[in-house]
């Protein structure tokens, strides 16, 4: 998947929670998103504020998706509430390769 078709799918799927969501479509929807939330925040805080909130459930949606695509239970995205290490974690799950049978 390219940049702009992620990017696409990202926002028509914006509250979708079921199904799957490869790596690339997850990493280029993750890269764009922290591009524009940089560019916002340098034009005005309160933007860069605006965009946070406005892409919260996008980027949940798509997170979880990828965790069901890596096979792992979509429960496990609360483990990124944890400072630093739930970051860490987090990456460390969504870099897992897809999963034939993954779990739902």
């Amino acid at each position: 998947m390219n940049f702009g078709t992620a990017i696409a799918t990202g926002f028509q799927k914006y509250s979708d929670f079921t199904g799957k969501a490869s790596r690339s479509e997850f990493w280029w929807f993750q890269l764009f998103l922290v591009l524009v939330s940089i560019g916002a925040s340098a034009l005005w805080d309160a933007l860069g504020a605006l965009w946070f909130v406005a892409t919260i459930v996008p980027y949940l949606a798509i997170g979880v998706r990828r965790l069901r695509d890596g096979g792992f239970p979509w429960g496990l995205i609360f483990i990124g509430l944890v400072p630093i290490i739930g970051t860490v974690v987090m990456i460390v799950l969504w870099t897992q390769p897809s999963k034939v049978e993954a779990a739902e």
